[in-house]
């Protein structure tokens, strides 16, 4: 169990003054992301650090001897994740984007890491992966993602495999609805998950296009996450209110859509009308082949 850090009140008078800062910008904006410091329903502290000028949300992991980085990338609202081994230094990386490449290879270096494993939660259809490049410019660097993807990768994850690093893992459980191909990545002790776009805080991912089927992402999320301890950390590829972190407890309460029964869950998702994806086009054809393509 990790140490109950947010309850230093120095941390809690430093949270106050940042939220009273941002609480004169309504609704969603990069800066919000940045200041919402506390994660909900969670003991657990997040810094702001700012390095050249970008920005570095960091959760205190729950897990000791884990090192667990939260990064966003603003113009597809993504969320990747470094996690690490501190002792091994062996990483992993979730969900990298091809813009912040250098941003997120600097800071593996600068944490003096070993990257060893890219994944992909499923093929993104709003932005390009990094890894194809990660690959090229970190030899022995291995790639993964869902054989069911159709994607290109060093690694096809199926139901139950485990991404190792040093003594800590992924264990992987198969999400699909939103693609064929989604994943969720369980850590091995449960404490959190990272849900791809099948289950996003308060939503989940939409299902009318790329193999997308509202009964099976229902079925996933109640079946595959919605199992996992309630203190569970959901982390989601993307947020676009400036939301962080939720736990499986709260979505089972909380969620608008994966509350109702399942008939109501497809009649919604069936009547979304949302547009197409702006960057579908060229995404999904260069994450097929590692985020190579035209590249």
């Amino acid at each position: 169990m990790c140490s109950v850090i947010s309850r230093i009140k120095p941390v809690r008078r430093l949270v106050a003054l940042e939220r009273s800062l941002s609480s004169k910008t309504e609704g969603w904006s990069y800066a919000a992301t940045q200041n919402r410091l506390l994660c909900p329903g969670v003991n657990s502290l997040v810094e702001t650090l700012r390095v050249n000028g970008r920005s570095y949300s960091t959760t205190m992991a729950m897990t000791p001897g884990l090192l667990f980085r939260q990064l966003f990338e603003k113009e597809s609202s993504t969320y990747t994740y470094l996690l690490a081994d501190k002792d091994t230094k062996e990483a992993v990386i979730i969900d990298p984007v091809l813009e912040t490449i250098d941003r997120d290879l600097k800071l593996v270096q600068e944490l003096g890491l070993k990257l060893i494993v890219a994944v992909n939660t499923h093929c993104h259809a709003d932005h390009i992966t990094s890894t194809g490049l990660m690959k090229k410019r970190l030899p022995g660097l291995k790639s993964a993602i869902s054989k069911f993807s159709g994607a290109s990768a060093d690694i096809h994850l199926l139901e139950g495999d485990k991404i190792a690093f040093g003594r800590h893992c992924l264990v992987v459980r198969e999400t699909p609805g939103h693609t064929d191909g989604c994943t969720t990545l369980v850590s091995g002790d449960e404490s959190m998950a990272f849900t791809g776009d099948a289950l996003l805080i308060r939503g989940c991912g939409r299902t009318d296009f790329q193999q997308g089927c509202a009964t099976r992402l229902y079925d996933s999320v109640h079946q595959k996450i919605f199992t996992l301890p309630e203190e569970c950390l959901i982390y989601p590829a993307h947020d676009y209110l400036g939301q962080m972190v939720s736990t499986v407890g709260e979505e089972r309460k909380l969620n608008p859509r994966l509350t109702k029964s399942k008939e109501e869950f497809v009649d919604i998702m069936n009547n979304l009308n949302l547009p197409k994806p702006a960057k579908i086009d060229v995404s999904v054809p260069a994450n097929l082949v590692c985020g190579l393509h035209g590249v």
